[in-house]
């Protein structure tokens, strides 16, 4: 069974059944239920054209659920008109299915888990476990999210913006889990930029290989977390960084910046290093301030804080720093790192244990405990 093969057919199945007519939600729990009897029968008996096969199955299950409804007599006509099997339209919907499912009457996590079950192919139980949820709370968040977009029309023009963001979101969950997100966001994002010629396609391409090409150093053997400037940088997958710097360059090139391109261009500073020491820090700043241009964002301000810290020193860097709400998530370990780097130990220990209290995951809290141990140690407290 090759399960990547049926999760590729899923999004082209269901826009075949949507374009015939069936009501989203109900294409797409009989595109599911397409899929469990491929499991079943496929190993035995594969099928010469495997998109047909699903397509006939998933409409045959759609009609079966549509009979017993009870609308069917509004939908009887409908019923009647099961088309003679024959080969598929080879139509590529995907992209309208990746606009749907981004749809902006949807939450973020809402719109997350519907792009991976309807896009992604995955099932509601591979959802929940990556997600670390109970999978009858994602079966419902999932089944909210499908009666949410029912109604819209499918030749709607989307938002490229907001599908982008919701493949960003999933990116940055990584992995839990038997599904890698970080992986399947990658793939996800691939096939959309195959779908869409457009700069900031390309770019959140580039950015998401040139972050997981850096995945194998970012923790250590006992699952700790191993900052960018410790990490061994003979573990960085070398083939990724320059996919994604070759991609950047062509999205680049069309001088239409935006900023997931600018946060490639950032991350692909630091992947051409090689050593921590040989970053272009003031090149990078410069990226940050183009960056903060386009987004003004208080995340993208406390980051380029850090990045004039190493660029100019860290005085200019806690200057940077001063002049950003304290309130900010990372705030604080910002300044304990700014602090170590101006050789005030003491402050950047209280610092440290502070931001450790204010970490997001386990990971970050333990490193963060460890990074005031360490200080507190060399202080002699």
């Amino acid at each position: 069974m090759d399960e990547a093969l049926l999760r590729s057919l899923t999004p082209s199945v269901l826009t075949v059944l949507v374009r015939r007519g069936a009501d989203f939600a109900a294409a797409e729990d009989a595109v599911q239920d397409a899929l469990v009897e491929a499991v079943r029968v496929w190993p035995a008996d594969p099928p010469r054209d495997t998109k047909g096969w699903l397509v006939t199955v998933a409409w045959r299950k759609f009609l079966d659920a549509t009979r017993s409804d009870t609308a069917r007599r509004r939908r009887e006509d409908r019923i009647e008109e099961e088309p003679a099997p024959g080969p598929t339209p080879t139509v590529d919907d995907t992209l309208q299915l990746y606009f749907l499912c981004a749809h902006p009457s949807l939450t973020p996590s809402s719109a997350v888990a519907l792009t991976l079950r309807a896009v992604g192919g995955l099932t509601t139980r591979q959802i929940a476990q990556a997600y670390l949820v109970p999978e009858a709370t994602m079966a419902q968040r999932i089944s909210r999210a499908k009666r949410t977009v029912s109604g819209v029309r499918f030749d709607q023009p989307g938002d490229v913006a907001t599908v982008l963001r919701v493949l960003y979101l999933v990116f940055n969950e990584g992995y839990s889990g038997d599904v890698d997100l970080a992986a399947e966001a990658v793939r996800l994002t691939r096939q959309l930029a195959a779908a869409i010629d457009h700069p900031e396609v390309a770019g959140l391409l580039a950015l998401m290989l040139l972050h997981h090409a850096r995945r194998a150093s970012r923790t250590a053997p006992d699952g700790s977390l191993v900052p960018l400037a410790e990490q061994d940088r003979t573990r960085w997958d070398t083939a990724a960084i320059a996919e994604g710097v070759r991609i950047l360059q062509a999205a680049l090139a069309r001088d239409r910046l935006g900023e997931f391109q600018a946060q490639a261009a950032i991350a692909a500073l630091h992947a051409d290093a090689p050593t921590a020491g040989e970053t272009d820090w003031v090149q990078i700043v410069e990226w940050y301030d183009e960056l903060a241009r386009l987004t003004e964002s208080p995340v993208v301000r406390l980051n380029r804080a850090v990045a004039v810290g190493e660029a100019d020193g860290p005085r200019a860097g806690l200057a940077a720093l001063a002049a950003i709400e304290d309130s900010l998530p990372r705030h604080t370990a910002a300044a304990a790192y700014l602090h170590e780097r101006a050789g005030d130990l003491t402050t950047a220990a209280r610092l440290y244990a502070e931001a450790a209290h204010k970490a997001p995951n386990l990971a970050e809290r333990d490193y963060l405990t460890r990074r005031a141990a360490g200080l507190n140690s060399r202080g002699g407290h």
